[in-house]
């Protein structure tokens, strides 16, 4: 899932950039360069979204790019900033989620015998299948 967020970005007196995304309560960060308050900017908002998901919360729909203004502080300007959740929530995702599935009483009591971790197991069959989907 990609989406895209309008941040603001106001240039700092001591040098680099303060980003802020207005849709996303609180989601501000810095960078010494432009380049680099871009990339903080899409880190701090893919992680604001990924806690909000793993909570099971609704995230905020983007505002129109010509809605926000960037006049809080002078100097300011405002671009769209893309987040790759599914890449973000690969590399960081920590919450799991119970499933409850049904295999034969033989297939679960060789795999119990053989000590068989039935998480990985499904961890590992489900990658598998979704990197040759």
């Amino acid at each position: 899932m990609k989406l895209v967020y309008p941040a603001c970005f106001y240039p700092n007196k001591s040098g680099g950039y303060t980003a802020v995304v207005p849709d996303l309560l609180g989601c501000v960060t810095e960078g010494d360069t432009f380049p680099e308050a871009m990339e903080m900017a899409v880190d701090a908002a893919s992680g604001w979204v990924l806690t909000s998901l793993e909570d099971g919360e609704d995230i905020p729909r983007a505002s129109e790019i010509n809605f926000v203004k960037a006049d809080e502080y002078e100097g300011g300007f405002v671009s769209l900033i893309v987040l790759d959740m599914d890449s973000y929530a690969e590399k960081y995702g920590k919450k799991a989620v119970r499933k409850n599935c049904t295999i034969p009483a033989w297939l679960n009591t060789k795999a119990e015998a053989a000590h068989i971790n039935f998480s990985a197991v499904l961890q590992e069959a489900l990658q598998e299948k979704l990197i040759r989907n």
